[in-house]
């Protein structure tokens, strides 16, 4: 796979200093330490490859869902300080930044699981389990898991595979306390943003969240990005149909292309088709709309 340098906007009064798939983290100037610029980029994966082609929109799109999700879930900490120009964000990229609170992110991908699809399909088809826990006989795509499991990965780095591991890989990781912490917090996310979402019409499948430790208050936080199209996924209610794969709010018709196009998965991506942007883009703007019940700008 090609290198990992994706550009980046030059912003006075910040320092770059890492790039993930999507977004990009910088650091004050002036030399605190104690605070980031969360920057979301148009750029969009997929099979653990960035591809050269962007998404118009898409950093903004994720971003102010995020903030109306932190605002939909107010009782539990998050990382957010300001999100404006009035509040320090640079005006280059107002509308897809935040300026958070550093945290001690933990090594953990919080999951969340309410239905069964994707990799837990696979693994429940080998074995009756997800994340090692029992599940009964009878399940397909798509089936409800009442209660919602909580199955973490560990994390991987740009290009390679988060891999699933169990509950306990997560208490000999972080203690007992704070993977307790991390269950329950992950959990209360998912059962409060499903119910909101199903009031709109989507089902919320499952759910990826990330917490960190903030040093000022000795408090697990809610940190990245939270219940977006790219971390999450949501289905039509009107079009769920248990059995099949579901249609989704997100890249979708991405990864269909890339599957129909021969590309191997091992070298540098196509570049998408125009319809494919244009297709993608909408699902994401119709996701943000139906589920804020705000009119995209």
């Amino acid at each position: 796979m090609s290198p990992f340098a994706p550009e980046h906007p030059d912003l006075p009064g910040w320092r770059h200093v890492y790039s993930g798939k999507v977004r990009d983290l910088y650091e004050p100037e002036d030399g605190r330490d104690d605070v980031v610029l969360v920057v979301a980029s148009d750029r969009i994966s997929a099979y653990d490859h960035v591809l050269a082609t962007e998404i118009p929109d898409k950093g903004r799109v994720l971003t102010q869902l995020s903030l109306w999700w932190f605002e939909q879930l107010a009782g539990i900490p998050n990382h957010v300080i300001a999100s404006d120009a009035a509040g320090g964000v640079p005006a280059a990229v107002e509308g897809r930044a935040m300026i958070c609170r550093r945290l001690v992110m933990y090594p953990i991908e919080c999951i969340a699981r309410g239905y069964l699809t994707g990799s837990g399909l696979l693994e429940y088809r080998e074995s009756r389990t997800v994340c090692s826990l029992p599940l009964p006989e009878g399940l397909v795509d798509g089936s409800r898991l009442d209660p919602a499991l909580f199955t973490p990965s560990a994390k991987a780095e740009v290009g390679e595979h988060d891999e699933n591991i169990t509950y306990d890989a997560v208490v000999m990781t972080v203690g007992d306390d704070t993977a307790a912490r991390l269950r329950s917090l992950t959990l209360e996310i998912y059962a409060a943003a499903e119910a909101i979402a199903r009031d709109r019409g989507i089902i919320l499948a499952d759910t990826k969240v990330e917490f960190g430790l903030d040093p000022a208050t000795g408090r697990v936080t809610l940190g990245d990005e939270v219940l977006t199209p790219d971390s999450s996924r949501f289905w039509d209610a009107a079009l769920y149909a248990p059995g099949q794969a579901q249609p989704s709010f997100d890249k979708q018709f991405v990864r269909d292309w890339l599957a129909s196009s021969g590309w191997d998965r091992q070298s540098e991506p196509p570049a998408l088709p125009a319809d494919v942007v244009d297709r993608t883009r909408a699902r994401y703007i119709e996701a943000y709309e139906r589920l804020t019940g705000r009119t995209f700008a």
